[in-house]
């Protein structure tokens, strides 16, 4: 009875303190928004609290091959066939071009970030740094949703090319349908689950193990990839690529959608940034490894696309498995079963990289105190995020097991799009107010400007109001870039090791390109995106905003207490001299 009575009084005590911290929360708010951290104290302080670091084992061709595995098996084999049908036709090449070069500017922005801040974080430690609490934390829970979403969309395409692989035509045939569900939720993709399952097991074991294990199916799946592009061009004839209505049948148009869409394909190089405490020389090897995995694989993706395309007609490309039945249709069963299992082995490589990535960006967002202290805790004798590795896993088992494929792609694009937007306005408010220690109002301006150029431009794109507002707006971004350039001039070489050439200009056409992809989205996107922004908000209220004024409460303490007795001590000392 006395314990029952304990527990109650306990309940009843947590209640009061909780409903006093949420009368508290303007003020918490204020304090903590936008709160700041240094570098230093990112890399030192805050990573103490994960109670042991992470092992630095990785080198940088195996940081290429992780950037290569977790988009090679994402791209291609879940996005080109939809968009090629639907949207670009046989210029789906060009949707990946336009989209390559959005994200070869996105990991230059990303790169500069890495080599100054070589933490775990990845965006969310740069936004929190340079913006702020709640934008570090915005990002950092719009990651997590992509690499989640992406990660149960992809496994279970997964299953889709493993039943080509043994000869089955069906896509479903190894998934179970309940009547009861609604129609998107209701085919149960139980290998999906099991293989997010065994890659979690294998991610908590050893991060050097697993990249090994990336490492040597990234090598198979580039001489996988070789085999499709060079009997693509073989089997294939050019004549598919104008025939039955063009290049462009959609037009512009299409292509611009396209590849907003296979953006989706260029998820994964990211999860480079986020091994940065696990690299042996952060400095050579995240430029190499984030810059040139995309460069390869935008090289590999246009080569695929365009193969695919001389192979078939667009009109005759499959939504799913768009790989495999190419080849039955030319009379190469025995090569569409080599696709699938091909494209199988593709897949489970970018689901190893996104999820080594995922856990890394959950284990720091809890080293900051936005969510709970048990999720940063990595563990001392594997150097592994363990309990993040878990319970990310089980998220994405769970939403990989019913949902469909279509309802996850967009409101993933447009998370990712928005990331990578404030990355590249925190690249330019980083190099210009906080290294040169410029007046910010000018820095400000100039993003103002820049977003709402870009805006315009996409706006009088997407309405086809009035022809004249694209030229006006794109030219006025080129004059108040260059504008910039010339009153608030960059240093040649502000940081030590590495920097983005050329600054403004990448991240400001970054910011640009991310715009105006993110305004070719569906209406439905922007829905689902607002009520995920909600939920986040609402979460960061309720819970993250008095977890981290808590948690600064108590270091202040223990730092004044550290502080008292120092002094103390050099007094004694002084006293005895």
């Amino acid at each position: 009875m006395s314990n029952t009575h304990a527990a109650i009084n306990k309940l009843n005590n947590l209640s009061r303190r909780y409903i006093h911290s949420l009368s508290q929360t303007p003020h918490r708010l204020k304090k903590r928004m936008l709160a700041t951290w240094t570098p230093d104290e990112e890399l030192n302080q805050v990573r103490e609290r994960s109670g042991a670091d992470m092992k630095r084992k990785l080198n940088w061709y195996e940081l290429i091959a992780l950037g290569i595995g977790g988009m090679l098996g994402v791209g291609v084999f879940v996005t080109t066939g939809s968009v090629a049908h639907h949207h670009s036709g046989p210029s789906v090449f060009i949707s990946y071009i336009i989209a390559g070069i959005s994200a070869l500017l996105s990991s230059l922005c990303y790169t500069e970030f890495a080599v100054q801040i070589p933490v775990a974080g990845g965006a969310f430690s740069y936004l929190r740094l340079t913006f702020g609490e709640f934008v570090g934390y915005f990002a950092g829970a719009n990651i997590l949703m992509e690499y989640v979403f992406s990660n149960a969309a992809v496994s279970r395409s997964f299953t889709e090319y493993l039943s080509f692989a043994f000869g089955e035509n069906d896509p479903n045939v190894w998934r179970v349908e309940v009547h009861g569900l609604p129609e998107e939720y209701n085919m149960l993709d139980f290998p999906a689950v099991a293989l997010i399952l065994l890659l979690t097991l294998c991610l908590c074991y050893s991060t050097k193990e697993s990249s090994m294990l990336n490492l040597i199916m990234t090598v198979f799946h580039v001489i996988f990839f070789g085999f499709i592009i060079v009997t693509g061009y073989c089997k294939g004839s050019a004549k598919n690529l104008v025939s039955p209505k063009g290049i462009a049948p959609f037009g512009v148009r299409g292509v611009l959608d396209g590849a907003a869409i296979v953006y989706f394909s260029y998820i994964g190089y990211d999860s480079a940034s986020t091994m940065a405490e696990e690299i042996r020389d952060p400095s050579k090897s995240l430029p190499i490894g984030i810059v040139g995995s995309v460069l390869i694989t935008t090289v590999l993706y246009c080569l695929m696309a365009l193969s695919l395309c001389m192979m078939i007609p667009y009109n005759e490309v499959s939504d799913r498995a768009s790989f495999s039945i190419p080849f039955l249709k030319i009379g190469w069963r025995w090569a569409s079963n080599l696709v699938g299992a091909g494209a199988s082995l593709g897949i489970v490589a970018s689901l190893l990289v996104a999820m080594l990535g995922q856990a890394r960006y959950l284990c720091v967002i809890g080293r900051a105190r936005l969510v709970p202290s048990w999720l940063a805790k990595v563990h001392p004798s594997t150097g592994t995020p363990l309990n993040a590795t878990l319970f990310l896993g089980l998220c994405t088992a769970l939403i990989a097991l019913f949902t469909e494929l279509d309802i996850i792609i967009e409101l993933v694009n447009i998370g990712t799009l928005m990331v990578f937007y404030l990355v590249a306005n925190a690249l330019i408010y980083r190099r210009y107010v906080v290294t040169q220690h410029t007046p910010p109002l000018h820095t400000i301006l100039f993003l103002l400007l820049l977003s709402l150029t870009a805006i315009g431009f996409s706006m009088s794109w997407k309405f086809k109001q009035q022809w004249w507002g694209m030229p006006l707006f794109g030219g006025l971004m080129i004059a108040v870039t260059t504008f910039f350039q010339h009153m608030v001039p960059s240093h040649a070489q502000v940081a030590a090791d590495w920097s983005v050439p050329f600054m403004p200009w990448p991240a400001a056409i970054s910011i640009f390109l991310n715009v105006f992809l993110i305004t070719t989205l569906k209406l439905l996107s922007f829905q689902r995106f607002a009520i995920w922004t909600c939920l986040i908000t609402i979460f960061y209220v309720l819970y993250g905003v008095h977890s981290t004024y808590r948690a600064e409460e108590i270091e202040m303490g223990v730092n004044e207490v550290s502080s008292s007795t120092a002094n103390l001590q050099t007094k004694v000392e002084l006293e005895l001299l």
